[in-house]
Order: C-alpha cells, then sequence, then structure tokens
C-alpha cells in the first residue's frame, strides 16, 4: 500500500494573475506556507508555468535561494503546455510541441533557481499534439538531466496511453480534479448499464488504468476553497446537510473538517494524494491529520452519497 501523501499547490502565491511586481509580503506569505507544510509532513511542492504569471515560481525560487538546503529535502514538480490568454477572445491555447516544452523547463528551472524538477507535468491535452515528439522532448530532459520523471495533467486514459505507447519511461502521475464536490472519478464507476447517466468527459476506467499501472493521482481542489468547511461564500443551501456531516465525523474522529475531506479523497484506491493550496498557516495545519485518519467504509459511503444528493443504485 502506497504511503499516504499530501501535496502542496502553490498556485496562490505571487501577488495575483497581474503584472505587478513581486513584494516582501510574498516572500514572507511564501516562507510561512512552506514552513508551515513541512511541519505537517508535506515535502512535494506543485507548481505550473503560468501561476500568477511565472511568479509563484520566482516567489518559491527567491526562497529556495535562501535555503539552499531546503532542495535535498523536498519533491519539486511544475508543469507546462498552457499558453495563458494567447489565443483570440482571451483565450489560452495548448502547445506540447518538443520545441515549447523544452523552453518551458528552461524557463521553469531558472524561476525556480533548481538545476532540475523531480516532475514535470504536461498541463493539459493539445488536440495537435504529436506523442512521438513529446517522448523526444521528455528523453533530452532526462538525459540532459532536468528532470528526472514525467506525468500529466487533466487528461483521460485514452490520452494518457496515447502519450505513454512512445515513451520510455511510465508516466507516473496524473493530476485531475477530485473532491467530495467533484467526484466524477467514482461517479462513473457505479454508473454502468444506467440510462440518461451524465457525460463524465473520458474520465471511466481512470481510476482503474492508474492501479494497474502505478500512476498517483494527485487531486486539486480537494477541499472546494473552502466550500464545505466554512466559506459561506462558496456553500449552497443544498450543502447543510453534508456540512453538518463532515463536522459530526470531524468530532468522531476527533480531527478538523479539513482532514475529514481529505481522508475522504485518500481512501479512494490506489495513490491518491490531495494537492492543498491554502496559504493560511492554520488552514495548512488544520490538514494534518488527513494522513493518518482511517473513515470506515459506511462513513466513506455516507459522505459520497450525501454530497450526491441521491441514492446511489
Amino acid at each position: 500500500m502506497a504511503k499516504k501523501e499530501l501535496i502542496y499547490g502553490c498556485m496562490g502565491w505571487g501577488g495575483g494573475w497581474n503584472n505587478k511586481p513581486l513584494t516582501s509580503d510574498d516572500f514572507k506569505l511564501a516562507e510561512n506556507a512552506i514552513e508551515a507544510a513541512l511541519e505537517i509532513g508535506i515535502t512535494n511542492f506543485d507548481h505550473a508555468d503560468i501561476y500568477t504569471l511565472g511568479k509563484a515560481e520566482l516567489v518559491f525560487g527567491q526562497v529556495l535561494k535562501a535555503n539552499p538546503a531546503l532542495r535535498d529535502k523536498i519533491t519539486l514538480q511544475s508543469k507546462a503546455g498552457i499558453c495563458y490568454h494567447k489565443g483570440v477572445m482571451n483565450s489560452s491555447i495548448y502547445d506540447l510541441s518538443k520545441t515549447y516544452l523544452l523552453q518551458q523547463v528552461d524557463t521553469i528551472l531558472k524561476r525556480l533557481q533548481t538545476d532540475y524538477l523531480d516532475v514535470f507535468m504536461l498541463h493539459r491535452p493539445d488536440v495537435l499534439m504529436n506523442p512521438e515528439e513529446i517522448a523526444d522532448a521528455f528523453r533530452a530532459l532526462k538525459k540532459a538531466g532536468k528532470v528526472k520523471r514525467f506525468g500529466v495533467s487533466n487528461m483521460s486514459l485514452h490520452q494518457i496511453d496515447f502519450i505513454q505507447k512512445q515513451c520510455d519511461d511510465p508516466l507516473v502521475v496524473n493530476q485531475i480534479e477530485l473532491s467530495l464536490g467533484h467526484s466524477l472519478l467514482i461517479d462513473s464507476e457505479i454508473l454502468v448499464n444506467r440510462v440518461n447517466t451524465q457525460d463524465f468527459n473520458g474520465i471511466e476506467g481512470l481510476l482503474e488504468y492508474s492501479q494497474s499501472n502505478n500512476m498517483t493521482i494527485q487531486a486539486y481542489s480537494p477541499l472546494m476553497g473552502g466550500r464545505f468547511t466554512g466559506n459561506n461564500n462558496l456553500a449552497a443551501k443544498e450543502d447543510k446537510k453534508i456540512i453538518e456531516l463532515i463536522n459530526q465525523l470531524a468530532e468522531k474522529y476527533n480531527t478538523t473538517a479539513s482532514a475529514i475531506l481529505l481522508a475522504w479523497v485518500m481512501k479512494i484506491p490506489g495513490n491518491i494524494q490531495p494537492i492543498i493550496g491554502t496559504t493560511n498557516p492554520q488552514r495548512i495545519a488544520a490538514c494534518k491529520d488527513a494522513v493518518t485518519i482511517e473513515l470506515s467504509r459506511l462513513d466513506w459511503y455516507n459522505l459520497w452519497i450525501t454530497a450526491r444528493g441521491e441514492k446511489i443504485p
């Protein structure tokens, strides 16, 4: 059984998705978040080249420069492939060409002030992608010592298999949205042979594929921005029952609501690693128990059914 692990997501760093310069407050926020994450055993830090237009990586790089011994104690991962707002109508476009990927990894390494990434991921599927070209980029990056392992993000089973067939190394991770309030990964498991089911957007079979191929699923937005844990701006009227149940279970397991939500995600079979992104040290600390809680089968199912708002078949 894989070790339960939380990941810290750095998307919230850098002062916003704008061109404003970094401030001392931005660096202090990052330092405090890293310290709080390390205190609860988190050693994997997640980035992407577009997060706050590159400023999230810049901030982390400055912290790393001031604390060089930290590099050997942590796992650093980043993603590329989204050309943010480069298309018409202010739309993003995607680019998984070899030239672009090599260029972006160099940019990422420079900003993070490190010689290598532990994991590099393709951020989203590119309709124009060539798997042989992607494989060539991966080989070049590994040969140069710039990346140790590779993965994907927001991809279906078929897209993963399409790329994997050309790659020498296994794709070790797929990063997807997964939470009690966004449970398509497991909803698809129980609605086999059901009429009037929803479109699962390529998620079918991904859970089994990941387990069979030792691919970690990294779950982003597992706390849904606080929707079930106190953010009244996100909570809807129909959330009242699930919030009450989460709080009851937090009391039962002598922990926090955040830890219950994360433990629910990690009980899903396979190596599921939730990514938390709060910058508040107290909220980071509130996630600590998630890796040790073992929800009962009944409690796990009751959470899922209540969040769905309807019986399962």
